[in-house]
């Protein structure tokens, strides 16, 4: 029983007097954590156009979406204190850039408040009924990627022109829905249909 005491003795004063220890410096010295580790998810707001398909995929929900007709905003909250760091919002990001994975891990802290990341988008509103439509970046995005197909649609239309999607839409009567007007405004998709059905069918 002695020669295996004295064995893990002579161990442990080699790795303390010699070797020195197997662990680590951090965290007087920093570590670097692999190119493929996957950290703290971080949004590029150049990058990300507010479709919120990061939030629909989260299986953790630690991304929220809130809208505000109100003042035409749309806010993406990530919470670090519930992300399991899956990478399926860096996977499935509409862009493929807008929200990517870093390398950063220390992310303790005992605010949790702290543990927040917002990116807030201008929304586009149907003029006719006020419904949400989606972001306006998504809208212009989507008919940058469509190019003269995108002329098909006229809110997708007037949303790839920087110009339009005026934030004071001109005057309409509203009592009398479903204009030939209205086929060149920025609508949502039931109010697209009732004024299309309307014109061809009256």
């Amino acid at each position: 029983m002695r020669k295996p005491k004295l064995r893990e003795l002579a161990e442990a004063l080699k790795v303390v007097f010699v070797r020195g220890p197997y662990t680590s410096s951090f965290p007087k010295v920093p570590y670097e954590a692999p190119k493929t580790y996957r950290g703290k998810p971080a949004y590029d707001e150049k990058e990300c156009v507010g479709c919120g398909a990061c939030a629909r995929i989260c299986p953790a929900r630690a991304i929220e979406i809130i809208d505000d007709p109100a003042t035409k905003t749309r806010k993406l909250i990530l919470r670090y204190d519930i992300c399991i760091f899956c990478g399926q919002c860096h996977a499935n990001c509409t862009t493929s850039d807008g929200i990517s994975q870093t390398n950063e891990y220390e992310l303790a802290t005992l605010d949790r408040s702290e543990t927040t990341e917002t990116v807030e988008k201008e929304l586009v509103l149907c003029e006719y009924c006020g419904a949400v439509i989606g972001a306006r970046e998504h809208l212009r995005w989507i008919a940058g990627r469509l190019g003269a197909q995108a002329y098909s649609n006229p809110t997708l239309m007037l949303a790839g022109i920087e110009a339009a999607v005026a934030p004071c839409p001109s005057p309409r009567d509203s009592n009398v829905p479903g204009l030939r007007s209205d086929l060149v405004r920025v609508l949502c998709p039931t109010c697209r249909r009732n004024v299309f059905l309307k014109e061809e069918w009256k």
